[in-house]
This record gives structure tokens, C-alpha cells and sequence, in this order.
């Protein structure tokens, strides 16, 4: 599993577009930093971005390595290894390689511009686990689909369909819900819709570890009753820990059973 890895990562890590993932946050961090008052706001910019383009990413680099490496894995599963070894190096790699882009990606300018100096420190940190967290989360839920469907097109749509899902139907859908229902006491079902997101996690997250819960309204102090306190964060970590077993254990079931 760890040659696996390693070559998927070293694979992954040459192509330019991790090199442009890589330059994209760079970029950005440096014209947020530029034009931003303080590292606070430009965080919290950079959170709306790693909102949305780092499970896109994370999504189509998955599903396109899985469709191009198919002859390269059924070679590998011909020999004497495991499923589970070749599926977790390649997954593993994949989402090292996108890591190590986004953190140094945002490490670099944050660096230069006095992070290790100010009391942003901890929030720019859980900016970074976050990242981390989704980045393997969208990498795994790509190879479960992408095993499961045959077909590139439709693997690909599927894919991109989910990403979209969690990024924007999502909230529309439990808007609506609370719309519709906004008689009743629904706090405790909007904590468990909350947990059921993975994006949604890391945006409560951020915004409560910015402090600027009180933009959220009521919502947003029902949140911070619950998302505030470390017995919270400490839930929110382990359901984005829970949704990357989860992936993992469906997709090693689907490839135990898949005939390639």
C-alpha cells in the first residue's frame, strides 16, 4: 500500500494541474492578503473558496486518476495484493498530493504576511484541517462512484452531481424545510442536518471560530451553544472522521465484489 502511495502520489503531484491547484490558492492568498485589512477577513474569504473549490477539486481529480488508471489497477489486482492495499495507496495519494498543494498553496503568503505573529493562528489552522478533512472525504466519495459505475461519463456526471449536491442543493433544501416548518422547534434537527454535511461542518466551523456567529442571527446562537463548545468541535471532528470511514468502508465493499 505504501509503494502504491507513493507512486500515486509522486504520478499526481507532477501533473500541472496540481501545480495550478497549488498556484490558484497561492494567488489568491496573496490578493486577499493585498487588499484585506486584516489576516481575519482574508481568512475568512479563503474559507468561502475552500468551500467550494477544494471538493470540486478533490472530486475530479479522484474520479479522472480512478478512469485513467484502470488498466494500471487491474494489472495490480492480477498480483498477489490486497483490494484494499491498491484502493487506500491510490486514495491515500491522491489526497496527499492535493494537501500538500493547498497547504503550502496557502502556508507560503499567510507566512510572509506575519501569521505566526497574530491571534489568527488558530483560526488559520482550522481553515487547514478543514481543507484537509474535505479534500479526503471528496477524494474517497469520487471512488466509491467511480466504482460503481462503468461508464466515464456517467461516473463523471454522478460525481459532479454529488459535489453540487453538498455545495448548494443541500442548503437550499433544508432552507425550504425550516421555511416550511419555522412553527416548530426544529434547533436539534438543524445540529443533526448540520452533521449531515460535510461542507456545511466546516462553514459552522470557521464561522463560530471567527466569533462571527452573531451574523447567523438565531440560528447561528443555537449554533454556537452547541459548535462553541469543545464537547461540539469535538463532534464535528469526529462526524467529518466518521464520513471518511464511512467512504472507505463502502468502497472497499463495492471493489470486494466488483469483477474487474
Amino acid at each position: 500500500m505504501i509503494k502504491i502511495l507513493k507512486y500515486t502520489f509522486l504520478d499526481v503531484f507532477r501533473s500541472r494541474w496540481t501545480i495550478t491547484y497549488f498556484l490558484f490558492f497561492l494567488i489568491s492568498a496573496f490578493s486577499l492578503l493585498y487588499l484585506s485589512t486584516g489576516i481575519e477577513k482574508a481568512i475568512i474569504s479563503l474559507m468561502n473558496i475552500t468551500l467550494t473549490i477544494v471538493p470540486l477539486i478533490s472530486v475530479i481529480f479522484g474520479v479522472m486518476y480512478y478512469y485513467n488508471s484502470r488498466d494500471f489497477i487491474e494489472l495490480l489486482l492480477s498480483q498477489p495484493i490486497q483490494r484494499k492495499s491498491v484502493f487506500l495507496g491510490q486514495m491515500l495519494g491522491i489526497s496527499s498530493s492535493l494537501i500538500v498543494s493547498y497547504f503550502f498553496g496557502l502556508m507560503i503568503p499567510f507566512t510572509l504576511y506575519g501569521l505566526f505573529s497574530s491571534s489568527d493562528i488558530w483560526n488559520f489552522i482550522i481553515l487547514i484541517i478543514c481543507g484537509i478533512l474535505l479534500t479526503i472525504i471528496f477524494v474517497s466519495l469520487a471512488y466509491t462512484i467511480s466504482i460503481s459505475n462503468e461508464n466515464k461519463i456517467k461516473g463523471f456526471g454522478i460525481n459532479i452531481l454529488v459535489w453540487l449536491y453538498f455545495a448548494v442543493i443541500y442548503d437550499g433544501l433544508v432552507l425550504l424545510l425550516f421555511v416550511s416548518f419555522n412553527d416548530y422547534p426544529l434547533e436539534k434537527i438543524a445540529i443533526i442536518f448540520t452533521l449531515l454535511n460535510p461542507i456545511d461542518i466546516t462553514r459552522v466551523m470557521i464561522l463560530l471560530k471567527l466569533d462571527i456567529s452573531a451574523l447567523m442571527g438565531f440560528t447561528g446562537a443555537v449554533f454556537n451553544k452547541f459548535f462553541g463548545t469543545l464537547p461540539g468541535m469535538f463532534i464535528s471532528f469526529a462526524s467529518m472522521i466518521a464520513w471518511i470511514i464511512i467512504c472507505l468502508v463502502i468502497t472497499f465493499q463495492i471493489a470486494r465484489r466488483k469483477d474487474f
